[in-house]
This record gives structure tokens, sequence and C-alpha cells, in this order.
């Protein structure tokens, strides 16, 4: 009896099939894993760090490093917000505190960085709206059709960093460039964000959410919705649930609110708190609070810029 002999051809091009579709598996299964510890929260390696040089020098490849790591895994949330989140971060601290320190001779530069700043700051934002449209489908175009409370009913707890970091970035956008009317009229989304957070979760960030307002009610007109009072209630809101382990509520009221009132004696008592917070009492604030008070040594180096008459000079 005579054996049929078998096309071999067929076996082995399932075999080539078969072994590319699990080496594509492979390098999908290692991005994610390596995207997934990247960005786990509560990691204190950049935010536990005492060198804020070090770190100003390390994120800009971090944050290459993240896209790459999204280029092979774009649908990734949790990614998308750990990269949005080194924008805003590096945005903020590294590039928009120093550019609003430049004296009036470096008004080109200042406005360079700034826009500069606006742009990584969008970056940032748009980062994380896309992970909260991947958890929350149809989350961009409630957003996109003003819908706004539809679209803050979608989030839940889980979606507290989503909200925090995508209002941070899009306020961080609005305040480098405060003549975009385009953007003043989103402010409202960035607001709404912010009181989400605290809806879900008022003491996510150690207050952070509450910080956001001292600023914002401070700095903003009253025809915007600024008010102090509630600049000064989110003020102690944020000192309580802190447990005054972080400098930035004290500077953020002193520059939002006391420079307007031209209220140099508080001006200095707030800064000069905030120099006595104790920046190692809290490691995941440790580098905000070591910025902090960089940023508050250099208001009170430079009050005479900001204020028209000295404490001393009063009769």
């Amino acid at each position: 009896m005579s054996r049929k002999r078998l096309n071999p051809a067929p076996i082995v091009c399932a075999a080539v099939i078969t072994a590319l579709l699990c080496g594509c598996s492979i390098k999908k299964m290692a991005v994610r894993s390596v995207a997934n510890v990247l960005s786990s929260e509560g990691g204190t390696v950049f935010t536990g760090d005492n060198d804020p040089q070090l770190v100003g020098d390390a994120i800009p490849f971090a944050l290459k490093m993240h896209e790459s790591l999204l280029a092979a895994d774009s649908c990734n949330p949790r990614l998308l917000l750990a990269t949005g989140r080194l924008c805003c971060m590096y945005a903020y601290a590294y590039i928009q505190a120093p550019a609003e320190q430049m004296t009036d001779a470096q008004n080109e530069e200042q406005r360079r960085q700034l826009k500069r700043a606006k742009n990584l700051f969008i970056r940032g934002r748009d980062y994380v709206l896309r992970g909260m449209e991947i958890n929350h489908r149809g989350f961009r175009d409630l957003l996109n059709r003003n819908k706004t409370d539809s679209a803050m009913a979608l989030m839940s707890v889980k979606d507290t960093s989503y909200l925090y970091w995508a209002g941070a970035s899009w306020m961080g956008a609005v305040s480098a460039d405060k003549f975009n009317l385009g953007l003043l009229m989103t402010i409202s989304r960035s607001v709404a964000m912010m009181n989400r957070v605290i809806t879900l979760c008022d003491g996510y960030g150690d207050g952070a959410a509450h910080e956001f307002f001292i600023s914002y009610y401070g700095s903003m007109p009253p025809s915007m919705g600024g008010s102090e009072q509630k600049a000064r209630e989110h003020f102690a809101k944020a000192i309580e649930l802190s447990h005054n382990v972080k400098c930035g509520p004290y500077v953020s009221l002193a520059t939002a609110v006391c420079i307007k009132k031209q209220d140099r004696a508080e001006f200095t008592d707030l800064l000069n708190k905030a120099l006595a917070v104790d920046v190692n009492a809290s490691l995941p604030n440790r580098l905000v609070n070591i910025i902090g008070q960089q940023k508050a040594r250099w208001y009170l180096d430079h009050a005479d810029d900001f204020f028209l008459e000295n404490e001393e000079e009063k009769p």
C-alpha cells in the first residue's frame, strides 16, 4: 500500500505565520509590561528626588522614551496619562517658572519660552484626554460639544489622576498664553475637571486640586469668577489635607492674592512659612517642595518689583 506524500509548503507557511504572530504578541506584551512599570502611580523616582537639576535633565529623555513606547502601544491609557503628566511637570517647573522670572531685557526669550511651555502643556493635555477617551468612549465628543457636565458624569474615582493632569495641563496652557482668546474660552473645562477631582477624591495629591483653585480664584478677575474669599477657603482646605507638608499653598496665596492686594506683610509671612516646611517630611512631595521653596526665595528677593511701597517706608 503506497503512502501519500504530504506537501510541506502549507505546514512550513503555517509555522512561519505562527512564529511571526507569536513574535508580535511577545513584543506587544514586552512593550506593555515596560509601559505599565513606567506609568505606575505612587513611585517617587522623580517626585522624591532632592536634586531638581538632575530631574530636569532626565525628564526630556524619559518623555521621549514614553513617546517611543506609545508608538508601539498607542492605546494604553495608563501610558498616555504618564506621558501627559511628564509634559505638564516639565513645562511648569522647567520652562514656564524660569521664564516668568526673566527680566525685561529678556522679553523676547521669555516669550519664546512661554510659547514652548504652552505647546508642551497642550501636548500633555491631549495625551491625557486620549487616555480618558479610551476609558470612556464618547468623552471627547461631549467635551467638544460643550456638554461638560455630561462628560464629567462619566468619570469615577479611578479617573481622578486623568482629571487632575488634564485640568492642570489645560490651565497651564492658559497661564502661559494669557491673551489667547481661544484657550480662555475653554477654561471652564479645566475648572470642571478640578471640581470633579474634589468631588471624587477631595484629598487627591494632598489637596492638589484645592491648591489649583487658590491660584485660579486668586488671580482671575471677578468678571471671570475670581474671588479672594474662595481662594482663601481653598487655601485652608489645602493646608488641612496636606497636613502642612507642602509649601505650594503658601506660595500660591502669596503670589495670587497678596500681590494683587499689595499686602506685603502677609506676602512675606506666607513665603517664610513656605520656607519653613520640611522638604523631607513627605517623600512624594520632596521635589515639588524644593522647587516651591526656590520660587519663594526668588519672590522674597524680588519683592520690591511687586510692591509699590515698602513696609519700612510706611509712617
